[in-house]
């Protein structure tokens, strides 16, 4: 027994009122106090105005980005009710902004469906700002309150007669919780996008007040967001820069309380694009209503094929993969009580939903294959190109899984670490031998592995996966990985019908390294390899990216000495501002072409040192946007990539212009 016990008693126990339990534990709320725990803050606030646009009594939402890094976000809905509540005898919107799991969407009279139904939502982004204001017009009259890291410092003021209505919410997020409050401009805008999709009609506008986003002639960015089309555009614009092979199809219809609306629409390339959500909150992870659209959807076509002709009895079913090969779809879902796992709502888990959406797609897509025999007949034949394509190509990734699941085996090129702890393991792809060469001279090959590839790796967007997986330098790095490869990229979902057969997998488990870094030279010809190479990893190994496996080396371009000592140049503006640092002292700089030039210790010093070295994690955070900037960029059409690098060639001083 243990002499010296705790004093661990009734006093010990607290008990954390209000919003403080979101200030001491933010994480648990709003999933992390990085940079996107920042902008979901903001996002609680939208998400409300979207709540008022879905019960019809809102159609223009504007989100400001003012100059001391406040934001504000007015819509026209029906304004935060502002009388006194019956059992908090404090005015309602006092309530909502201060007390968490309070709101009207918890009453099916008031909303029919809200993306804020945890009901932590606006209260989570008043704890964690440093202030925040509210104006509410209602009833003809303007009304207006000050909070502080959540609390009230004043009491709500009629501000006199006001015509319309509708919600203003500004605040600051707080620096004690984020150790940058500086929203991004392109973050926001794909997310306001995306909502003008989901609710088509309403208008939603993007303005920065802030000095470094106005333009020449001191006029601040500025973006309009109005979508009629609704997620029928929404589809046309995922596929922009594809070959299409039909127009949408598009169905909405309701069923035991559960609204789903579907846009499908197959083009030409190999990889599938379906995007799903829940009251306009967009489930990354999936869940139940994905899940029974893929399975309606193998079905169907299996059925029709079968039905048609077009596919022989004796020939087995296509798979789940096969089917979505080419598809892009965005499935939009409105439930009155959706069940989320977790506050960031990126799955969703109830179990009646699946079977909802299951007859739904089932009846009405198999309707439209019946009636347009023409699509339907495009549709399966691109099925049986898949099919073809992928009885060879599992054969060949199923002998790739095992070799890269066992220890023997390796690539004869990688350099292999002594640790075999995945979590102090780090992997470098360098691009060329020579280059591959300097970065074994000075690596640490206790936890650092060296894997050269040699020449340009194939286009993934431009090859189905069987001439993929024969390329030499993407077995490599499947090998070296040892988590083996995915025919559909993502392994966190199960495919629905398999019909038997074994389907390669990438288990995460299995990974070899904890870090997977991209080291490449710092030049438009090293882009054009990490992009290519991120392509890769993004098609069929979308995990790495999705659990921050994935980085980008930072390599300098310019070596600087002055006197004795010696600096480095990311690039053309860091080696400017370095000169005028350094000012009027004798300068030697060198110029890097390529990793291969560098000495082995410049390499070590300045791109694999974790204690100097800059690293870029690759994130996910528009699988949306991120799919079509690849289709447009790596595809095969020229048109569009020409127009998407003329319209952001004053973006960038460097652009890759492959083909």
């Amino acid at each position: 027994m243990a002499k010296n016990k705790r004093d661990y008693t009734a006093k010990s126990i607290q008990v954390i009122k209000g919003l403080e339990a979101v200030r001491r534990r933010p994480a648990m709320y709003i999933g992390s106090t990085s940079e996107r725990g920042l902008h979901h803050i903001l996002y609680e606030v939208i998400d409300n105005s979207i709540d008022e646009v879905f019960a019809e009594a809102c159609d223009r939402i504007d989100v400001v980005i003012n100059e001391d890094n406040s934001v504000t976000v007015t819509d026209n809905g029906s304004g935060i009710p502002v009388d006194m509540h019956p059992t908090e005898n404090r005015p309602a919107v006092e309530v909502v902004l201060t007390m968490l799991h309070a709101g009207g969407k918890f009453d099916a009279s008031s909303y029919k469906v809200s993306g804020g139904l945890h009901g932590v939502g606006v209260s989570c982004t008043n704890a964690l700002s440093e202030w925040l204001e509210v104006e509410v017009i209602r009833d003809g009259r303007r009304h207006f309150q000050r909070y502080e890291r959540g609390l009230p410092v004043t009491d709500l003021e009629d501000r006199g007669k006001a015509k319309g209505s509708g919600t203003s919410i500004t605040f600051l997020p707080d620096r004690e919780i984020f150790s940058n409050i500086e929203m991004d401009f392109d973050t926001i805008s794909n997310r306001l996008r995306e909502l003008s999709f989901l609710a088509g009609g309403v208008e939603i506008t993007l303005t920065d007040m802030r000095e470094k986003a106005r333009d020449d002639n001191g006029e601040p960015r500025r973006e309009v967001y109005h979508h009629k089309g609704g997620i029928v555009e929404y589809v046309e614009f995922l596929n922009e820069g594809k070959d299409t092979i039909h127009k949408p199809v598009h169905f909405v219809r309701e069923q035991d309380g559960i609204e789903v609306e579907i846009a499908i629409q197959y083009h030409e390339g190999v990889h599938e694009n379906i995007l799903s959500y829940v009251n306009a909150i967009h489930t990354a992870e999936g869940g139940t209503h994905l899940s029974g659209f893929k399975t309606a959807v193998t079905r169907v076509v299996n059925t029709y094929a079968q039905d048609s002709g077009l596919r022989k009895e004796k020939e087995r079913n296509f798979t789940g993969d096969e089917v979505r090969e080419g598809m892009t779809a965005v499935i939009s879902l409105k439930h009155m009580d959706p069940q989320f796992e977790g506050q960031t709502k990126t799955k969703l888990g109830n179990s009646e939903v699946e079977g909802v959406v299951y007859s739904i797609v089932y009846e009405m897509f198999g309707e439209y294959l019946q009636e347009n025999p023409t699509d339907a007949k495009r549709i399966v034949c691109n099925c049986i190109t898949a099919a073809r394509a992928n009885d060879a190509a599992r054969k060949a990734a199923e002998a790739t899984r095992k070799t890269a699941l066992s220890t023997a085996g390796m690539p004869g090129k990688l350099a292999d670490c002594a640790s075999r702890d995945p979590e102090e393991s780090e992997l470098f792809i360098v691009e060329g031998d020579s280059a591959g060469g300097n970065a074994k001279q000075a690596r640490n090959a206790r936890n650092q592995a060296i894997l050269p590839l040699r020449g340009v790796i194939i286009n993934v967007e431009k090859n189905r996966v069987d001439r993929i997986l024969d390329n030499t330098e993407i077995q490599a790095i499947i090998t070296a990985l040892g988590a083996g490869f995915s025919l559909n990229g993502d392994s966190n979902e199960e495919d629905d019908d398999h019909n038997g057969e074994a389907s390669s997998k990438f288990d995460l488990s299995k990974l070899r390294y904890n870090k997977i870094i991209i080291l490449a030279d710092a030049d438009v010809d090293g882009s054009h390899i990490r992009t290519l190479i991120l392509t890769f990893f993004y098609r069929y190994m979308q995990p790495l990216i999705r659990e921050g496996h994935l980085y980008i080396a930072q390599p300098p371009l310019y070596r600087v000495k002055a006197g004795s000592k010696t600096y480095y140049a990311l690039d053309d503006d860091d080696l400017e501002r370095l000169q005028k640092e350094l000012g009027n002292r004798k300068l030697t700089v060198n110029y890097f072409k390529g990793l291969s030039e560098m000495d082995p210790n410049d390499l070590a010093d300045t791109t694999m040192d974790p204690e100097n070295r800059v690293l870029r994690q690759v994130t996910m955070e528009d699988a949306a946007e991120a799919d079509r900037v690849i289709s447009t960029l790596m595809g095969s059409k020229v048109a569009p990539r020409r127009e998407f690098i003329a319209s952001h060639a004053r973006e960038h001083r460097n652009l890759d212009l492959w083909a």
